[in-house]
């Protein structure tokens, strides 16, 4: 009873997965230390927003948002040089590169990418929201 109670609320949910993923990358045009080849430890959340499925109880099931991410982002990213895929590698590009990416990959289910957030470090992220949303 109280399932079906939420279920018929039909508010939308946000769900979110996080990932980490280590890179190389260098910034040219850039007169900082960042210039260098130099590599992170880059963590990433994924949020998306649906609404709960009344079969399955779910907005996506959080395997189906790790396939996708392994994909479409981990596979070209993860241990590689981003400048090959990414040729300005910002913090702000990479965020805007791996939101055109996801969005395309999460156009099949019922869902809208919502939020990417890309940590540089622990102290500095770059977040890219679903238009219409910023804060």
């Amino acid at each position: 009873m109280y399932m079906q109670k939420l279920q018929a609320n039909n508010k939308a949910i946000f769900l979110t997965r996080k990932f980490s993923f280590d890179s190389a990358h260098r910034l040219s045009n850039y007169a900082g230390k960042c210039k260098n080849l130099h590599g992170h430890t880059y963590f990433l959340e994924v949020t998306i927003k649906g609404k709960v499925n009344k079969k399955t109880g779910m907005v996506m099931d959080f395997e189906d948002i790790k396939e996708i991410v392994d994909k479409l982002v981990l596979k070209k990213l993860d241990h590689q040089y981003i400048n090959k895929t990414i040729k300005v590698s910002t913090a702000e590009n990479i965020v805007q590169w791996i939101w055109k990416v996801l969005n395309k990959g999460f156009k099949k289910y019922d869902v809208e990418l919502y939020m990417i957030k890309l940590w540089e470090t622990p102290n500095s992220c770059a977040i890219y929201k679903l238009p219409g949303y910023e804060d």
